[in-house]
């Protein structure tokens, strides 16, 4: 199908937040695709408990660019209305002059916003591999986060490890991290339900924050906790409050890695007790980028094969626990907003 064959009076249903804590549905005009461009009906879009709630809750800063990698976001800010959202799967059905009909049908990966259909550029697809579910490949932003989490922390073998948040971040970098020959991996939530899900992914043990058993094992684990014992610590949970417990957490010269990102919450952090002396390192890890360290034989590219394979591995879609259609979005937004106890990852249809 070719440009000239998609039906130029066709419309999407687009998700737009259009104020604190309300998202609506809107009907828009689907642009036809040019000769570079194919147009994908999504199947499947994952809601970011994370940065997504903060676009929810307006807690991000005014105005600041949105990520400028990702081809549907660039040249936008944080801004009410605003549509976002960058994890979609759905399937090529009509493609421009230049690109190959072989496209029409393949099943795609987008870092687009939620919408029923959209028209992009070929190149900004990723197609997913035979034989993948849609609800494994819908988890492709997500296991690249973890992946460049845990090439930022580097973990070495028989380092003891803890990571604070087991949300959906957290509990992939968790399966990866156990794939580690550590000493420990160590996990904290608030949430049972996290909790148990992080056991499966691989922890050794999961905390509820500052909770220590009764039991001589759960105990040992809070003392790596509140005493300084661990080698690695990812903050993971987007809560600032958190870093003051990273910092007890890290022992001498540890690695303290943050993937949180906090938009407008502010927390006072505890500088002046044993951070001042215990030479701590504190690395902010985004994956909008690599590490220059790595730039020189890792490319986006690299590193989404090396995402998908961890997939194949780890198979995520068990991780879903909630699928709405994209007519209750607003319900799925107060749901996670209200009861974060009970999701883990809440997932849009079309």
């Amino acid at each position: 199908m070719g440009q000239a064959q998609l039906d130029t009076a066709m419309k999407r249903i687009a998700l737009v937040f259009q104020q604190p804590l309300k998202v609506a549905l809107q009907e828009q005009a689907l642009s036809p695709p040019d000769c570079d461009e194919v147009v994908v009906a999504a199947h499947l879009s994952a809601i970011s408990p994370g940065t997504e709630m903060l676009v929810y809750k307006g807690e991000f800063p005014p105005r600041m660019a949105l990520d400028e990698t990702i081809e549907s976001l660039a040249g936008n800010v944080f801004q009410y209305p605003l549509q976002y959202g960058y994890s979609v799967v759905g399937d090529v059905i009509a493609v421009g002059d230049q690109v190959d009909r072989q496209w029409i049908g393949r099943r795609v990966f987008a870092f687009h916003p939620h919408a029923s259909h959209f028209t992009v550029k070929l190149e900004s697809l990723i197609a997913i591999p035979e034989g993948m579910s849609a609800e494994d490949g819908l988890f492709l932003a997500g296991m690249e986060t973890a992946l460049n989490l845990v090439m930022d922390g580097r973990p070495m073998i028989g380092e003891r490890v803890v990571v604070l948040g087991q949300g959906m971040i957290g509990l992939l970098t968790t399966a990866l991290l156990a794939m580690f020959p550590l000493q420990n991996l160590i996990t904290v939530d608030h949430y049972p339900l996290r909790r148990q899900a992080s056991l499966s992914m691989g922890a050794e043990r999961s905390l509820a924050p500052g909770k220590a058993e009764a039991s001589t094992r759960e105990t040992e684990c809070s003392t790596y906790l509140n005493n300084g014992a661990a080698d690695l610590v990812y903050e993971l949970s987007g809560n600032p409050q958190a870093l003051n417990a990273a910092i007890q957490a890290a022992d001498f010269s540890a690695r303290i890695v943050i993937g949180s990102w906090y938009g407008t919450k502010r927390a006072a952090l505890d500088l002046g007790g044993r951070f001042h002396r215990s030479r701590l390192r504190i690395l902010s890890s985004q994956v909008s980028t690599i590490d220059p360290q790595f730039s020189g034989s890792w490319t986006k590219t690299r590193r989404f094969q090396a995402a998908w394979d961890l997939i194949q591995k780890v198979r995520p879609a068990k991780l879903i626990t909630h699928r709405l259609p994209i007519q209750a979005a607003p319900e799925a937004y107060a749901l996670i907003a209200q009861h974060p106890e009970q999701t883990l990852q809440v997932v849009l249809t079309y």
